[in-house]
């Protein structure tokens, strides 16, 4: 079962009991199924009614689970909600069990983006195959895969002024400086201009003018062929961000950056998405031109 916690009741009936108040992870043994019910048996033998919805199979919970720990270390990418009532799934695929039904504005942490063809309808075998988008998401307790269109990206108040002409889909926190006192946050922003399939093309690197009590945008990149999850690493007083590209053969680099003060530099890349080591050598010198 999925939800928090579960009321079992002694009837599916109009009027009834409780009989006991489970708690997300409870097993317990399906005995009989109707349409929205399911009669099941406790640990301790006891017997009562469950709505159907509410309960997974075995593999299935052990996969949320699986997906709940794999992105314990992930950056979350962006946030958004659930405006209407979706569901979550183990997979990114219509056709995988749902893990739960997640409630209007569900608050969601996006952690990555997967596109996927969408299975082809049984009267339409021929058609063109469409491809959709969706999302890794953890809400609340749980982890999963959401249909993306279903998703709307909560862009940060100070941000909106900026997302005109842009379709932004990522922002992280680099470092944060204070303005009479208050802390104000910095931002890498990634936004995917165009009908592409990677997750961004563009990113934008907005400091703050203390002076003037308004962001600027600081720097500002194009042509990527960007993959989640970005990462931001604090080092003593530098923030250090890394981007997951691909280039026109397909070949998987990390280019790293550091925002120095107000100055964002390219420091190089390194090949492969695995690990974090840093670039040995600058862009310079591998026949590359700093942007």
């Amino acid at each position: 079962m999925l939800p928090s916690t579960l009321e079992v009741v002694d009837t599916p009936a109009e009027v009834r009991l409780g009989v006991e108040s489970l708690q997300a992870g409870d097993q317990v043994q399906v005995l009989l199924r109707t349409r929205n019910w399911a009669k099941v048996k406790l640990a301790d033998g006891r017997t009562g009614w469950v709505e159907s919805k509410d309960l997974v199979d075995s593999q299935t919970y052990q996969a949320s689970q699986k997906l709940l720990k794999d992105i314990e270390s992930l950056p979350v990418q962006a946030v958004g909600h659930a405006p209407e009532s979706i569901n979550l799934r183990p997979e990114p695929s219509r056709n995988s069990t749902p893990l739960a039904q997640l409630p209007n504005n569900q608050k969601l942490d996006v952690f990555g983006r997967k596109i996927v063809e969408r299975p082809s309808q049984l009267d339409q075998p021929s058609s063109p195959p469409v491809k959709e988008a969706w999302y890794l998401v953890r809400a609340g307790d749980h982890a999963g895969w959401v249909l993306g269109r279903n998703v709307s990206l909560d862009i940060p108040a100070a941000l909106s002024a900026y997302g005109q002409g842009f379709n932004i889909v990522a922002w992280l926190v680099l470092n944060t400086v204070v303005d009479d006192g208050r802390p104000v946050p910095q931002y890498l922003v990634a936004d995917r201009m165009g009908n592409s399939d990677v997750d961004f093309t563009h990113i934008r690197v907005f400091t703050w003018w203390v002076k003037n009590h308004h962001y600027v945008t600081a720097y500002v990149e194009s042509g990527l062929q960007g993959y989640f999850p970005i990462s931001v690493v604090q080092t003593g007083n530098v923030p250090y961000f890394r981007l997951h590209l691909v280039d026109d053969d397909g070949n998987k680099t990390q280019k790293v950056y550091g925002l120095f003060n107000t100055h964002t530099r390219s420091l190089g890349i390194v090949e492969g998405w695995e690990g974090n080591a840093m670039p040995t050598q600058p862009l310079a010198r591998r026949g590359q031109r700093r942007p």
